[in-house]
This record gives structure tokens, C-alpha cells and sequence, in this order.
């Protein structure tokens, strides 16, 4: 028996998940180029969300995430930044490294909510593509 055998087995990310990933890239890599670093979370947030919805993305953008514990909804005051079409948890930031902590952060947005994919795009870089990560579980 090898290593794979003993972890669970998850269907692949599907094409469609995919794309949506790769076009709030694209949408970050635009919002970045005309506004830099150096705001504030909030700024890149309203910005990303614009460049999204403008391209015919849905987006829901600061959604509630309850904790289930003993079939109980708990709220214990997390919320995704952004979803978008459904599938993909987006955790902004504009700090100037992105810590273990943050990738915690998303990683148990994605556990909790049952996503299977985030990105974690930290805005105050000089180049956009060293402050994003991609998340799958």
C-alpha cells in the first residue's frame, strides 16, 4: 500500500472552477497594475469586485460563515471577503508579507464552507504575481 492509498480521494478540480480561478487572476493583475501598492484592503476589494462583476462574474463579497458544531449554527464571526460564482473563496490582503497565518485563514474558510478552492491575493507587492497564492483541498 502506498502513501495515496490512505489519503481520501477527491475528484479533480473541474475546467469551470478553473477558469473562474483564472479570471479573478486576471481581474487582480488588472486592478493592481492601475492602482499599485500601498492602500487599503478595502480599496482593492470594491475595485476587484467591479472588475469581476464587469466581466459577468457573480460575486457576494463579505458572506457569513457559521460554524456547525453539534448541529448547531454558531457564529464565530468569519466572513469570505469574497465568493465568487460559487466555488471560489477569495481572502484579500494588503500587508506587507502574507504570514502562515494567512494561508490558515483561508485554509479553514475552505474547510468550514466546503469550497474546494481559494486564492489568497495580497495587494501590497511591487508585482502582483508574487502576492498570490492558490488554495486546493
Amino acid at each position: 500500500m502506498n502513501h495515496r492509498d490512505t489519503k481520501t480521494q477527491r475528484e479533480p478540480i473541474s475546467e469551470t472552477v478553473n477558469q473562474v480561478a483564472k479570471e479573478i487572476v486576471d481581474c487582480a493583475f488588472a486592478v493592481h497594475s492601475q492602482l499599485g501598492a500601498g492602500l487599503l484592503e478595502r480599496v482593492y476589494e470594491v475595485c476587484l469586485i467591479y472588475e469581476l462583476r464587469k466581466r459577468g462574474l457573480n460575486v457576494v463579497s463579505q458572506v457569513e460563515l457559521p460554524v456547525v458544531y453539534d448541529d448547531i449554527c454558531l457564529d464565530a464571526g468569519f466572513r469570505l471577503d469574497l465568493l465568487v460564482e460559487q466555488c471560489v473563496v477569495v481572502e484579500l490582503k494588503a500587508v506587507e508579507a502574507l504570514h502562515p497565518v494567512h494561508k490558515a485563514q483561508l485554509l479553514t474558510y475552505l474547510k468550514l464552507s466546503g469550497y474546494r478552492i481559494g486564492l489568497l491575493l495580497n495587494f501590497n507587492v511591487p508585482l502582483i504575481k508574487d502576492g498570490i497564492q492558490r488554495l486546493v483541498i
